[in-house]
């Protein structure tokens, strides 16, 4: 909405690197569920997993800049348990940092942060400035992983420049992730992207609504309703009798009335308790 707003594009990209988590058809139904609630996107559809060798080559010249280094740590070894998304990562304590043995067998690749480094600072459209101790805060982190699989921050970091994104509008859940990707930018002579930082809807407990057993399935027959209440949970004040309109009048009405302001300074917003949904 906010690209559509500024009269940008709106760039859709599947990321199916991580080919056990990948359904077959789950690509298809991801696309077809969009486009039932009037998403357009612009362009090709970018699969992650047809860029492998702009990833190869981005990791190779981090490499060679001597800002990598192996670590052979297993989950186990560091008593942490697998991150099963980005920004849920523990905070590495530098055990193989200088361990020269950690590349003789399977072992990931972690980027180096400087032991000078100063705070990465930028402006989120939605949580005004922000800044992070990447060192102490996130730790060195994985830019290839122990099977050989790109890791995230590094794979969405020359995606985001490849195709000239200069805007990125995510989840507040993510926020400390940015200075991590700011970084790899910095390390590639990449432009950084205008980011934004939306609030999460929370149960009461704050639970991630979408992790809760509230959270209910996108459902066509009732798109409409559906894109009203979440238009109505970022403040956006739609009129009530959008809720029975086409999907295309609430697009119609949401893009020229985007208003961004009403959310900034909120990490998120806690729905009221009641009844899981039937």
């Amino acid at each position: 909405m906010s690209a559509r707003h500024g009269g940008g594009r709106w760039l859709l990209r599947i990321d199916d690197l991580d080919r056990d988590r990948c359904l077959p058809g789950l690509a298809d139904e991801f696309q077809a569920t969009l486009r039932r609630f009037g998403f357009e996107w612009d362009g090709n559809v970018c699969f992650q997993s047809h860029r492998k060798e702009l990833y190869r080559s981005a990791l190779a010249a981090i490499v060679s800049s001597g800002q990598s280094y192996a670590c052979r740590c297993s989950r186990s070894k560091l008593s942490i348990t697998q991150a099963t998304e980005p920004g849920t990562e523990p905070i590495y304590p530098g055990t193989c940092r200088r361990d020269p043995s950690a590349a003789q067998g399977p072992h990931a690749l972690r980027f180096a942060i400087a032991a000078d480094q100063p705070f990465v600072e930028f402006d989120d459209a939605f949580q005004g400035r922000y800044r992070q101790d990447c060192r102490r805060e996130a730790g060195d982190f994985v830019v290839r992983r122990r099977d050989g699989q790109i890791a995230y921050h590094l794979a969405t970091v020359v995606d985001d420049a490849a195709q000239g994104v200069n805007e990125v509008i995510r989840g507040a859940d993510l926020l400390s992730s940015t200075p991590r990707q700011i970084l790899l930018q910095r390390a590639l002579g990449s432009p950084t992207p205008r980011y934004g930082h939306l609030m999460l809807l929370t149960e009461p407990d704050g639970r991630k609504l979408a992790k809760s057993r509230r959270a209910v399935p996108l459902d066509a027959a009732v798109a409409s309703t559906q894109l009203w209440q979440v238009l109505a949970w970022l403040e956006q004040e739609p009129p009530r009798e959008l809720a029975a309109a086409p999907v295309k009048s609430i697009w119609d009405w949401a893009i020229p009335n985007w208003r961004p302001e009403r959310l900034e300074g909120r990490r998120e917003r806690r729905l009221e308790a009641g009844p899981a949904p039937a």
